[in-house]
């Protein structure tokens, strides 16, 4: 689970440094073809930046509870705390698209 536990942290590294450096007004680092029909960029960004801190604290949780052992049952939660993380993460993105490009593409 250590090398599991590596790869969470620094994937959530990545997820936890994209979204705060959109959050501070970089949306330029979202793919154009998502912003197309949006108006507000800022609230946009903002909004997209928490959904993908979400994702990157689920995996950084994740992550920890992998170091706590290597039984079966560790192995478990820590695969379903980051499944359940991206699932709420993705529904926030698809939220956040709907509401503020119109639809989800």
């Amino acid at each position: 689970m250590l090398v599991y536990s590596l790869i969470m942290f620094i994937v959530s590294t990545l997820f936890i440094s994209l979204s705060i450096m959109i959050h501070r007004g970089k949306t330029d680092l979202i793919h154009s073809y998502h912003q197309t029909k949006v108006i507000d960029k800022t609230a946009y960004g903002k909004a997209l930046a928490k959904a993908l801190f979400l994702i990157g604290v689920a995996q950084l949780v994740s992550g920890g509870i992998g170091l706590l052992g290597d039984s079966d049952m560790t192995a478990i939660i820590a695969v379903a705390v980051l499944i359940v993380g991206l699932s709420i993460g993705i529904g926030c993105i698809v939220a956040v698209q709907r509401k503020y490009n119109k639809g989800i593409f």
